[in-house]
């Protein structure tokens, strides 16, 4: 069964709608306008608007912007980290060869491959095989980091701060993040399941385009299609409220990580685990990645939240941020001041775009 052009278009405007009516996919200069006043204020109360970049002295601009996964990876308690290398720039054969020699202490494949200084999911892929890693080597130049799979099958987002001068800090938020997957019915190709699913239709074009030629086939009943695999709202990935994951014995390992960790005072980290058991108890997950000043408490984003609820979190989130960057500069910190954050932000949406487009 196949799906006409004119019903595409017709699911096409109610998506469209339909994203219009739900703030969590508001493009994120709508969403956030009424923060602006506010930033404005905390900016004038913590020595100025660039102040969130004395927020973790050891990132560079305290992960504001273009910061380095594998600087920061580096910075974590090893034990704690799912393993990875750094490929440089360079001819194919010659990275290839450098994951090769990296390989057996990657675990081998299936790895993770993406930029070093990318952003929100971009140019994320899983590479089954060697082969795939080529190609992947072939279409993006710039440093890309290879990282061990960690097969999950669940993914946190968990934003942890920690006040300068104290010996432990808190978790300010878990994001239970859950991968969109469809259940094939037997009978209506894949692209018309995907504009006629009642979530799922929201990002449809995202992920038509991952599935490609497939979304016109007709897989068995009750086969299950992955639609994404990078932990991004914006890639795919629905954002739940995690609160139910909070408990002392998580914190106690986020603390032990951050005592770890000099200078880390405000991050979200993305942790995989195969259990919430595990996780709750504080043990067996593996951090993929940590993001700076600019993470979000990605909670915000769960569909069943109303829309004060959202902003209430963001404003605590971002005075919690000012009141870090500029009790840090108090300290001795750098605040970047905002000519130089400016061009370095250009430069990091160029080198983005480039990314991107490869």
């Amino acid at each position: 069964m196949t799906i006409s052009e004119r019903e595409i278009a017709k699911l096409r405007r109610s998506a469209w709608l339909g994203r219009l009516l739900r703030a969590e996919f508001w493009p994120r200069r709508v969403f956030y306008a009424p923060l602006v006043p506010y930033l404005l204020w905390q900016s004038a109360r913590h020595g100025g608007i660039t102040a969130p970049t004395a927020a973790n002295p050891f990132i560079p601009h305290s992960g504001i912007v273009g910061e380095s996964k594998d600087q920061i990876l580096r910075a974590l308690p090893e034990a704690w980290v799912m393993p990875w290398t750094l490929i440089p720039p360079g001819e194919v054969t010659q990275r290839l060869a450098q994951l090769d020699a990296h390989a057996e202490r990657l675990g081998g494949y299936p790895l993770v491959l993406k930029p070093d200084a990318g952003e929100r999911g971009a140019a994320v892929k899983i590479a089954r095989s060697r082969d795939d890693a080529a190609e992947y080597l072939r279409a993006h130049h710039a440093p890309t980091i290879a990282q061990q799979y960690h097969a999950g099958p669940f993914e946190a987002g968990v934003l942890w701060v920690r006040e300068p001068g104290a010996d432990r800090g808190r978790i300010f938020s878990i994001t239970d993040k859950r991968f969109a997957v469809l259940e094939a019915d037997g009978v209506r190709t894949l692209r018309e399941q995907v504009w006629r699913h009642p979530r799922y239709r929201f990002q449809a074009e995202r992920y038509l385009v991952r599935l490609g030629p497939r979304a016109d086939h007709i897989p068995p009943a009750g086969e299950r299609v992955p639609l994404g695999l990078a932990g991004n709202h914006c890639q795919g990935t629905l954002f739940a409220d995690g609160e139910h994951l909070h408990t002392p014995a998580l914190e106690a390992a986020f603390n032990e990580i951050g005592r770890a960790t000099p200078g880390l005072h405000f991050g979200r980290f993305d942790v995989r685990y195969a259990s919430a058991e595990d996780l709750r108890a504080g043990r067996d997950f593996r951090i993929i990645e940590l993001n700076g000043a600019l993470a979000e408490s990605t909670n915000i984003y769960d569909p069943s939240w109303p829309i004060w609820r959202m902003y209430r979190v963001l404003f605590e989130q971002w005075r919690t941020l000012y009141r870090i960057g500029g009790a840090n500069a108090r300290r001795g910190a750098r605040i970047t001041p905002i000519g130089e954050l400016w061009r370095i932000i250009r430069a990091h949406e160029t080198s983005v775009s480039r990314t991107i487009a490869d």
